[in-house]
């Protein structure tokens, strides 16, 4: 899982590029090296966190770090810290379902992924808030259909996947090193699954199987706006890093950077 059919292969050819973003301490130009915040515009921070730019951010992000598992939280004390002091009430997406017919956990993990114009990461769904999502979207619990250690099980494999998607995004933003010596953070994802790629279509046209789901990643490069597309195939069992998914990640046609990105990386592949 993971080596995407799009990945720019060549890093033989780019090894100080490929290793920047993963290995390198970060260059005097970031902005943690500074105190009037002059590097890469993603990650400046502002005097007052109330004007933290949050328009591409879903709400359920905004208290996610107050569900981030804490070691040295006793039971009780997390499910106190949980309600909202607002309305002494939990945030209505981790309330157990009607009907629902074992408990979830409302804990959340948090990512290796930045989130835009924040000094945050991304944090993923609580087993609560991944049920309730998917009743949302018209599934419905049926007996025997799930186990509450299958939502465990999904949740763990969910958040690898977005992990590894991650992992193949900064090996395209390697090529862009230069320009972007900080690095990209995320600014907003969103679902696909019905939208086919023309690269799915094709590959579907020569016999290949089509993906099961896409998401469309949009990545602040230093102040640029890039998407990637991001196909997910059926990669058989899953192993025990709870990795099945092969992943097809690549930026969008949508520039004449991105072109330019996919045939340097086509043509390096080629010939390597």
């Amino acid at each position: 899982m993971g080596l995407s059919t799009s990945s720019p292969a060549a890093a033989s050819q780019t090894p100080n590029a490929s290793r920047q973003y993963q290995t390198a301490s970060p260059p005097s130009e970031c902005p943690m090296h500074q105190e009037k915040m002059s590097g890469c515009p993603m990650h400046m921070k502002t005097a007052d966190h109330r004007t933290e730019n949050t328009d591409d951010v879903p709400a359920h992000q905004e208290r996610a770090y107050e569900f981030v598992a804490c070691p040295v939280k006793s039971g009780a004390s997390q499910v106190k810290d949980d309600i909202d002091p607002s309305n002494m009430m939990p945030p209505p997406n981790q309330q157990p379902s009607p009907g629902q017919p074992f408990p979830l956990s409302t804990v959340r993990e948090e990512s290796s992924i930045p989130r835009a114009h924040s000094d945050k990461k991304w944090v993923y769904p609580s087993e609560q808030m991944f049920w309730n999502a998917m009743l949302r979207k018209g599934w419905r619990w049926k007996d025997d259909d799930i186990t509450s250690e299958d939502m465990t099980n999904i949740i763990k494999i969910h958040n690898q996947n977005n992990e590894q998607a991650w992992k193949e995004i900064l090996k395209w933003e390697a090529l862009h090193a230069v320009e972007c010596p900080c690095g990209p953070s995320l600014m907003r994802f969103g679902g696909k699954a019905k939208e086919y790629s023309p690269r799915a279509r094709i590959r579907s046209w020569m016999g290949y199987e089509l993906p099961f789901d896409r998401h469309d990643w949009i990545v602040d490069r230093c102040g640029k706006e890039v998407r990637y597309v991001i196909d997910y195939y059926d990669g058989g069992a899953v192993d025990q890093n709870y990795q099945f998914t092969i992943l097809d990640v690549r930026p969008a046609l949508d520039s004449l950077s991105a072109v330019w990105d996919r045939v340097k990386v086509a043509w390096w592949r080629w010939t390597s």
